[in-house]
């Protein structure tokens, strides 16, 4: 596109903008809560099909359409009624939290290209986010079949660790179509007796008035298990599983099968050549286990901490109950800045660390065995005002004068970090002064931060000054 059909586009987009917040000749109120949306009925049935649908049924009161949406928040629904204006969407600097709960209130207005579009997005952006929230993500993501890229991303990783699922507490609630497509994976990493437990297991779970003893069941429990698992049965790869599993899981379902493809099974293994009308699948693909060629050491480029420090700090950072191994530290920490090599200074900082989400911010306080820093998931930029997110903390460090290490994480996610142009980075708790270049002060909001790192409010001349960029291994 050329560059002057984009400042077109741009224009178009800037003056629907305006469209929405003049409410200009507005003909539509969409009521959420207590709040009221002034909007226009031509720009929502052209964009949403769920807008569409309403605004035909829906009747007039003094020339308005009043639409009521629920389970959909305000702010939700600013960001999406921005888009349905304007087209354009942004999701720098926004906490993967928020873009994935944009997901489902898309899908219900009917903005497919968006459902994709944050799908991607977060997939190439924040797979970490993904897979740290993975019961979430694989719930909401089979609810609806137009979150294909999402289902296909959960069952890839559950094909290599099933029991992510298949040992869950909430395993019964797992749903049908999400047990399905994880059957229907040639490269499932389990054994197929495993498979079948773990199948037999659901269906009894989804199928009620089933006595506890099988010994007690009757044609009619058997046919009930039989319809609940209508989907499952015929993607166990019975021929693939030894007979004396056959014989001492599968066999006392037998009823389930139908009469048919237990004939079959039966026949296999008694005249393994003989004919048989059941589709036989292929045995599923073991992925071999891959030693290391070599062992990966962590490297510490810090003047401040050591490796003990990186290893408590990672494990904060993914929110790890029990403190990492020195050897098994899952971030590389790469170093953006050092005071004393590249200077004090604020316009230093900005330049060498802003536009680069996931830094660790570390000083050496003067004269002091004391070492204080803070976490950013986000990016720093001048923008001269605060960045929300809830994973940002700040930190004492262990030391001889310090016996344990001091975690505080963010409380008001407003203020979890301060982007100012006249300031370096600002944690919650600390920032670097404008004048003088190493004096740092400390305050501490009850209401920000969870813990005090130092009992009073003070000043604090600095000896060092780090950032590290975090960047997963």
């Amino acid at each position: 596109m050329s560059q002057i059909s984009t400042k077109l586009l741009e224009r178009f987009s800037n003056d629907f903008a305006q469209l929405l917040e003049t409410e200009y000749d507005y003909n539509v109120v969409v009521k959420i809560g207590n709040q009221n949306f002034k909007l226009h009925s031509l720009v929502l049935y052209q964009r949403s099909s769920f807008f569409r649908k309403e605004l035909l049924i829906a009747i007039k009161k003094n020339n308005i359409i009043e639409i009521t949406l629920t389970e959909t928040s305000v702010e939700t629904f600013k960001a999406l009624i921005k888009y349905i204006y304007t087209g354009t969407v942004t999701f720098e600097e926004v906490e993967p939290s928020i873009i994935f709960d944009l997901l489902v209130p898309s899908r219900k207005l009917g903005l497919t290209e968006l459902v994709e579009y944050i799908q991607s997005y977060l997939i190439n952006n924040n797979a970490s986010w993904l897979r740290l929230k993975f019961n979430q993500v694989y719930s909401i993501s089979f609810q609806d079949n137009n979150f294909k890229a999402l289902q296909t991303f959960c069952t890839d990783i559950l094909a290599k660790h099933p029991n992510l699922v298949f040992d869950s507490d909430d395993f019964s609630s797992v749903q049908e179509n999400a047990l399905v497509t994880l059957l229907k994976r040639d490269d499932l990493q389990i054994e197929e007796s495993e498979i079948w437990d773990k199948v037999i297991q659901w269906g009894k779970a989804n199928t009620p008035d089933l006595p506890s003893d099988i010994k007690q069941w009757t044609e009619k429990n058997f046919l009930d298990l039989k319809n609940t698992l209508g989907k499952c049965i015929p993607l166990i790869r019975y021929f693939q599983m030894p007979g004396e599993e056959i014989v001492a899981k599968v066999k006392p379902y037998r009823q389930i099968l139908g009469l048919n493809l237990w004939d079959d099974i039966s026949t296999r293994f008694m005249a393994p050549n003989a004919p048989i009308t059941s589709t036989i699948l292929p045995a599923r693909k073991k992925i071999p286990v891959q030693l290391p060629v070599r062992e990966v050491h962590f490297v510490n480029s810090s003047s401040i901490i050591n490796d003990e420090h990186f290893a408590e700090i990672s494990s904060w950072i993914d929110r790890c109950s029990l403190v990492y191994d020195v050897t098994k530290i899952p971030y590389k920490f790469n170093l953006l800045l050092r005071g004393s090599r590249d200077g004090f200074t604020r316009e230093t900082f900005h330049r060498l660390c802003d536009n680069t989400p996931g830094t660790v911010v570390v000083i050496k306080v003067n004269n002091k065995n004391e070492i204080l820093g803070g976490y950013s998931p986000l990016a720093w930029a001048c923008l001269n005002k605060y960045l929300e997110t809830t994973d940002s903390f700040i930190f004492s460090l262990k030391t001889q004068n310090l016996p344990n290490s001091i975690l505080s994480r963010i409380i008001e996610a407003g203020y979890a970090i301060g982007c100012y142009q006249d300031y370096g980075p600002i944690l919650g708790g600390f920032f670097s002064m404008r004048n003088d270049n190493k004096s740092w002060r400390y305050v501490h909001h009850d209401t920000r931060y969870e813990k005090r790192l130092r009992s009073i409010n003070t000043n604090l001349l600095i000896d060092e000054f780090e950032v590290f960029q975090v960047l997963k291994n």
